[in-house]
Protein backbone atom coordinates (compact mmCIF):
# COMPACT_ATOMS: atom_id res chain seq x y z
CA UNK A 1 0.00 0.00 0.00
CA UNK A 2 1.32 3.37 -0.70
CA UNK A 3 2.51 5.41 2.56
CA UNK A 4 0.92 8.27 3.94
CA UNK A 5 2.87 10.96 5.29
CA UNK A 6 0.45 13.59 7.33
CA UNK A 7 1.12 16.68 8.99
CA UNK A 8 -0.21 18.13 12.48
CA UNK A 9 -0.05 21.74 12.56
CA UNK A 10 -1.27 21.75 16.19
CA UNK A 11 -2.72 25.07 17.00
CA UNK A 12 -0.25 26.89 14.89
CA UNK A 13 -0.92 29.10 12.14
CA UNK A 14 -1.75 32.78 9.88
CA UNK A 15 -2.84 33.43 7.02
CA UNK A 16 0.23 34.96 6.10
CA UNK A 17 2.46 31.66 7.49
CA UNK A 18 0.36 29.39 6.01
CA UNK A 19 0.74 31.09 2.39
CA UNK A 20 4.69 30.96 2.68
CA UNK A 21 4.55 27.19 3.86
CA UNK A 22 2.25 26.08 1.19
CA UNK A 23 4.31 27.74 -1.30
CA UNK A 24 7.01 25.56 0.03
CA UNK A 25 5.13 22.13 0.11
CA UNK A 26 4.01 20.16 -2.94
CA UNK A 27 3.03 16.61 -3.85
CA UNK A 28 6.06 13.84 -3.19
CA UNK A 29 6.24 10.73 -5.54
CA UNK A 30 5.45 7.48 -4.27
CA UNK A 31 3.48 9.22 -1.19
CA UNK A 32 0.40 10.43 -0.21
CA UNK A 33 1.22 13.73 1.76
CA UNK A 34 -1.56 15.53 3.45
CA UNK A 35 -1.62 18.19 6.19
CA UNK A 36 -4.26 18.56 9.18
CA UNK A 37 -4.90 22.01 9.97
CA UNK A 38 -6.85 24.02 12.51
CA UNK A 39 -10.33 24.27 11.55
CA UNK A 40 -9.99 28.28 10.56
CA UNK A 41 -7.65 27.43 7.82
CA UNK A 42 -9.70 24.42 6.22
CA UNK A 43 -11.09 26.88 3.73
CA UNK A 44 -7.69 28.32 2.88
CA UNK A 45 -6.29 25.05 1.63
CA UNK A 46 -9.40 24.04 0.27
CA UNK A 47 -9.00 26.81 -2.60
CA UNK A 48 -5.30 25.71 -3.24
CA UNK A 49 -4.31 23.57 -6.15
CA UNK A 50 -1.73 20.68 -5.73
CA UNK A 51 -1.64 17.33 -4.84
CA UNK A 52 -2.07 17.95 -1.33
CA UNK A 53 -4.82 15.92 0.54
CA UNK A 54 -6.79 18.36 3.42
CA UNK A 55 -7.10 17.45 6.61
CA UNK A 56 -8.76 18.27 10.36
CA UNK A 57 -7.71 17.85 13.96
CA UNK A 58 -10.29 16.72 15.81
CA UNK A 59 -14.43 16.17 15.20
CA UNK A 60 -17.52 15.97 16.61
CA UNK A 61 -19.40 12.39 17.51
CA UNK A 62 -22.30 14.05 16.75
CA UNK A 63 -23.73 14.64 13.54
CA UNK A 64 -26.08 17.87 14.29
CA UNK A 65 -27.14 19.70 17.31
CA UNK A 66 -27.25 21.85 19.94
CA UNK A 67 -23.29 21.10 20.68
CA UNK A 68 -22.12 24.82 20.87
CA UNK A 69 -18.21 25.00 19.41
CA UNK A 70 -18.38 21.44 17.56
CA UNK A 71 -18.10 20.82 14.33
CA UNK A 72 -19.40 17.83 12.64
CA UNK A 73 -18.04 15.31 10.01
CA UNK A 74 -20.28 16.44 7.44
CA UNK A 75 -19.00 19.91 7.80
CA UNK A 76 -15.17 18.53 7.13
CA UNK A 77 -16.49 16.45 4.32
CA UNK A 78 -17.89 19.62 2.93
CA UNK A 79 -14.44 21.67 2.72
CA UNK A 80 -12.81 18.72 1.19
CA UNK A 81 -10.99 17.02 4.25
CA UNK A 82 -9.87 13.18 3.63
CA UNK A 83 -8.69 12.78 6.87
CA UNK A 84 -8.78 13.58 10.65
CA UNK A 85 -7.62 13.22 13.27
CA UNK A 86 -9.12 11.44 16.36
CA UNK A 87 -7.94 10.78 19.86
CA UNK A 88 -4.71 12.09 19.77
CA UNK A 89 -3.34 12.12 23.31
CA UNK A 90 -3.34 15.74 23.99
CA UNK A 91 -6.81 15.38 23.32
CA UNK A 92 -7.19 12.33 25.65
CA UNK A 93 -4.99 14.11 28.43
CA UNK A 94 -5.84 17.48 28.63
CA UNK A 95 -9.42 17.45 26.68
CA UNK A 96 -10.90 14.42 29.08
CA UNK A 97 -11.38 12.35 25.79
CA UNK A 98 -12.17 9.01 26.77
CA UNK A 99 -11.52 5.80 24.40
CA UNK A 100 -15.19 5.12 23.57
CA UNK A 101 -15.73 8.62 22.49
CA UNK A 102 -12.64 8.36 20.15
CA UNK A 103 -14.28 5.47 18.64
CA UNK A 104 -17.78 7.16 18.29
CA UNK A 105 -15.56 10.45 16.48
CA UNK A 106 -14.26 8.03 14.19
CA UNK A 107 -17.52 6.00 13.48
CA UNK A 108 -18.66 9.61 12.72
CA UNK A 109 -16.45 10.69 10.14
CA UNK A 110 -16.91 7.55 8.30
CA UNK A 111 -20.49 7.96 8.00
CA UNK A 112 -19.58 11.25 6.58
CA UNK A 113 -16.82 9.67 3.78
CA UNK A 114 -14.17 10.75 6.19
CA UNK A 115 -11.31 8.74 6.74
CA UNK A 116 -10.04 9.38 10.34
CA UNK A 117 -6.84 8.94 11.80
CA UNK A 118 -7.18 7.28 15.19
CA UNK A 119 -4.56 7.70 17.64
CA UNK A 120 -3.25 5.03 20.45
CA UNK A 121 -0.02 5.28 22.10
CA UNK A 122 1.27 4.68 25.91
CA UNK A 123 2.50 6.95 28.26
CA UNK A 124 6.17 6.17 29.86
CA UNK A 125 4.57 4.53 33.35
CA UNK A 126 3.00 2.49 31.09
CA UNK A 127 5.91 1.64 29.10
CA UNK A 128 7.81 1.06 32.27
CA UNK A 129 5.12 -0.74 34.13
CA UNK A 130 4.97 -3.17 30.77
CA UNK A 131 1.88 -2.63 29.91
CA UNK A 132 2.19 -1.09 26.03
CA UNK A 133 0.17 -3.74 24.17
CA UNK A 134 -2.44 -3.95 27.08
CA UNK A 135 -2.99 0.15 27.13
CA UNK A 136 -3.08 -0.11 23.40
CA UNK A 137 -5.44 -3.09 23.26
CA UNK A 138 -7.96 -1.12 25.29
CA UNK A 139 -7.58 1.81 23.25
CA UNK A 140 -8.22 -0.52 19.71
CA UNK A 141 -10.76 -2.27 21.44
CA UNK A 142 -13.20 0.71 22.08
CA UNK A 143 -13.16 1.79 18.72
CA UNK A 144 -13.73 -1.75 17.45
CA UNK A 145 -16.59 -2.12 19.56
CA UNK A 146 -18.20 0.77 18.29
CA UNK A 147 -16.90 0.41 14.81
CA UNK A 148 -17.38 -3.44 14.01
CA UNK A 149 -15.00 -5.51 11.97
CA UNK A 150 -15.78 -4.29 8.39
CA UNK A 151 -15.23 -0.19 9.63
CA UNK A 152 -12.37 -0.95 11.28
CA UNK A 153 -10.43 -1.91 8.23
CA UNK A 154 -11.21 1.64 6.79
CA UNK A 155 -9.37 3.25 9.40
CA UNK A 156 -5.97 4.58 9.52
CA UNK A 157 -4.00 3.93 12.64
CA UNK A 158 -1.24 5.93 14.49
CA UNK A 159 1.17 4.90 16.92
CA UNK A 160 2.25 7.81 19.05
CA UNK A 161 3.94 7.13 22.36
CA UNK A 162 3.17 9.84 24.57
CA UNK A 163 6.48 10.11 26.07
CA UNK A 164 7.71 10.77 22.24
CA UNK A 165 5.50 13.59 21.26
CA UNK A 166 7.23 17.03 20.77
CA UNK A 167 9.78 15.21 22.69
CA UNK A 168 12.65 15.73 20.54
CA UNK A 169 13.40 11.97 21.39
CA UNK A 170 11.79 9.30 19.00
CA UNK A 171 11.09 5.43 19.95
CA UNK A 172 13.81 3.17 18.97
CA UNK A 173 13.35 0.95 15.53
CA UNK A 174 13.40 -2.05 17.66
CA UNK A 175 10.78 -0.44 20.16
CA UNK A 176 8.46 0.91 16.54
CA UNK A 177 8.78 -2.38 15.03
CA UNK A 178 7.50 -4.21 18.04
CA UNK A 179 4.80 -2.33 18.80
CA UNK A 180 3.34 -2.20 15.16
CA UNK A 181 3.97 -5.93 14.82
CA UNK A 182 1.16 -6.35 18.02
CA UNK A 183 -0.67 -3.60 16.98
CA UNK A 184 -1.20 -5.45 13.05
CA UNK A 185 -1.45 -8.75 15.13
CA UNK A 186 -4.33 -7.82 17.71
CA UNK A 187 -6.13 -6.31 14.54
CA UNK A 188 -5.86 -9.92 12.47
CA UNK A 189 -6.58 -12.11 16.39
CA UNK A 190 -9.59 -9.40 16.09
CA UNK A 191 -11.29 -10.57 12.84
CA UNK A 192 -10.12 -7.23 10.77
CA UNK A 193 -8.57 -7.02 7.12
CA UNK A 194 -5.15 -5.87 9.08
CA UNK A 195 -3.51 -5.87 5.63
CA UNK A 196 -5.72 -3.22 4.28
CA UNK A 197 -5.10 -0.89 7.71
CA UNK A 198 -2.44 1.58 7.25
CA UNK A 199 -0.07 2.24 10.38
CA UNK A 200 1.41 5.57 10.92
CA UNK A 201 4.20 6.20 13.67
CA UNK A 202 4.59 9.68 15.25
CA UNK A 203 6.47 10.76 17.66
CA UNK A 204 9.62 13.59 17.30
CA UNK A 205 10.26 11.99 13.36
CA UNK A 206 12.66 14.12 12.02
CA UNK A 207 14.65 14.15 8.78
CA UNK A 208 17.27 12.49 10.62
CA UNK A 209 15.43 9.58 11.59
CA UNK A 210 12.69 9.19 9.35
CA UNK A 211 14.31 6.75 6.91
CA UNK A 212 15.35 4.44 9.67
CA UNK A 213 12.01 4.51 10.80
CA UNK A 214 9.76 4.19 7.28
CA UNK A 215 12.16 1.58 6.65
CA UNK A 216 10.51 -0.66 9.59
CA UNK A 217 8.17 -3.38 8.90
CA UNK A 218 4.61 -2.47 9.22
CA UNK A 219 5.20 1.26 9.40
CA UNK A 220 3.12 2.59 6.76
CA UNK A 221 3.71 6.13 6.86
CA UNK A 222 3.93 8.91 9.48
CA UNK A 223 1.61 11.49 11.62
CA UNK A 224 3.88 14.27 11.50
CA UNK A 225 4.08 17.55 14.57
CA UNK A 226 6.66 20.31 14.85
CA UNK A 227 8.64 19.08 11.59
CA UNK A 228 5.35 19.78 9.38
CA UNK A 229 5.37 23.19 9.92
CA UNK A 230 9.00 23.43 8.73
CA UNK A 231 8.92 22.82 4.67
CA UNK A 232 12.17 21.61 4.21
CA UNK A 233 12.26 19.19 7.27
CA UNK A 234 8.47 17.72 6.61
CA UNK A 235 9.21 17.39 2.36
CA UNK A 236 12.78 15.68 3.48
CA UNK A 237 10.44 12.92 5.32
CA UNK A 238 8.13 12.95 2.70
CA UNK A 239 10.84 11.58 0.87
CA UNK A 240 11.77 9.09 3.35
CA UNK A 241 8.68 7.39 3.00
CA UNK A 242 8.43 6.79 -0.33
CA UNK A 243 12.51 5.57 -0.50
CA UNK A 244 13.07 4.43 2.86
CA UNK A 245 15.62 1.83 1.36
Amino acid sequence: MIRLVAGNWKMNGSLVANRVLLDQLEASPGVEVAVCVPYPYLAQLQQRPGGLALGAQDVSEYAAGAYTGEVSASMLAEFGCRYVIVGHSERRALFGEQDVTVGRKARAALAAGVVPIVCVGETLAERDAGRVMAVIGRQLAAVLEVLGVAAMASVVLAYEPVWAIGSGSSASAEQVAEVHGGIRAWLVAHGVEAESVRILYGGSVKPGNAREIFAVADVDGGLIGGASLVAVDFMAICGAAADPA
